[in-house]
């Protein structure tokens, strides 16, 4: 009967000596505390349907209507953290969106590699091929970075009317 007494004790002992062997373990790499790279773009506990494409995966279906509203099953991808409306905890949610692939987007939506290439002034105007990739917040089907053909732009980021004010 004196072992079961004193083992509440010794077990009061041994409990900080666990503590510190698991902490040790964790930090030797024994378990992976890693975070997939996605999650540095999630906002914990934000609206699951204002996260960024990269937080979430969705069941989309390629024949909706082109330019016409759509709603697609979504679930959040692991180590995202998302509410509803009503601040509770969701995993998956319906995401509302225009119905289109990512290459009709409007401009405002991606951003584009510049060129090196460019002859600055040449006629008929030239075209250089770019990289576009969708900005983080915006839902589209398809492949989120695309080829593109873009003007070059030889006006040097100046209008034509201001160079001839200055003239």
């Amino acid at each position: 009967m004196a072992a079961v007494a004193g083992s509440p004790r010794a077990l009061g002992r041994l409990c900080p000596a666990l503590l510190f062997l698991s902490q040790f373990y964790v930090l030797a790499g024994g378990e992976s505390t890693d975070n997939p790279p996605y999650v540095t773009k999630c906002p914990s506990n934000g609206l699951c349907s204002r996260l960024p494409a990269d937080c979430v995966e969705c069941r989309t279906n390629a024949s909706c209507v082109y330019g016409k509203p759509v709603t697609f099953d979504c679930t959040v991808k692991p180590s995202v953290t998302c509410v509803d409306q009503d601040f509770k905890s969701q995993k998956n949610f319906v995401l509302n969106m225009t119905c289109r692939f990512c290459w009709q987007l409007p401009e405002a939506d991606y951003e584009c590699s510049a060129s090196t290439s460019c002859v600055t002034v040449s006629c008929p105007r030239q075209r250089h091929a770019a990289n576009c990739t969708v900005r983080d917040h915006v839902h589209c089907l398809g492949n989120r970075t695309f080829p593109k053909m873009l003007y070059c732009n030889w006006t040097g980021g100046y209008k034509w009317s201001t160079a001839l004010a200055l003239r």
